[in-house]
């Protein structure tokens, strides 16, 4: 099996700038990711986009469909930002449904101390490989289906509707 891990931005790939403490894109976060948690699945790495996922629009999640759709992989993990993820997943619920399309992201960027990214992506990398085909959102060791999941934002945690 081979897994696609399709990144789109979110906090997990905001790099924090030093010199004006603003958080912003550069280059993605998940080869190193990759390579630092030793994942033996053969994985394929696709940059859709980088964005904060407040600034994505209907056209930004159509490219993400788009690449779902195209992928030759039956596992996949989307990296994603936290605020709008439910609603890109509700974008693929109903147009997939021979993949296994796993959304996660984080609420601490990954170069951060304490950042919950890297387990986010090695708990999302495994469950991709063993869930049913649908769309899910996992994040901080729960999955969620995609219909069925809402961010609680004074909380900071993903939970059933």
């Amino acid at each position: 099996m081979t897994l696609r891990i399709i990144a789109t931005g979110g906090t997990f790939d905001k790099h924090y700038n030093e010199l004006n403490g603003t958080l912003a894109f550069a280059d993605s976060h998940l080869p190193a990711a990759i390579k630092r948690a030793r994942i033996t699945t053969p994985c394929e790495l696709e940059v859709v986009s980088l964005l904060d996922s407040l600034d994505m629009v209907d056209a930004d999640r159509q490219r993400v469909l788009a690449a779902c759709q195209a992928a030759s992989e039956k596992a996949i993990v989307i990296v994603h930002g936290t605020d709008t993820m439910p609603q890109t997943a509700a974008v693929l619920g109903p147009a997939i449904k021979d993949k296994t399309i796993v959304f996660t992201g984080a609420m601490i960027p990954y170069e951060i101390d304490n950042s919950d990214a890297f387990f986010n992506m090695g708990f999302a990398c495994g469950v991709a490989q063993v869930l049913p085909p649908g769309v899910y959102v996992a994040m901080n060791g729960q999955i969620f289906a995609w219909d069925n999941v809402q961010k609680n934002k004074a909380a900071g945690v993903f939970q059933p509707l």
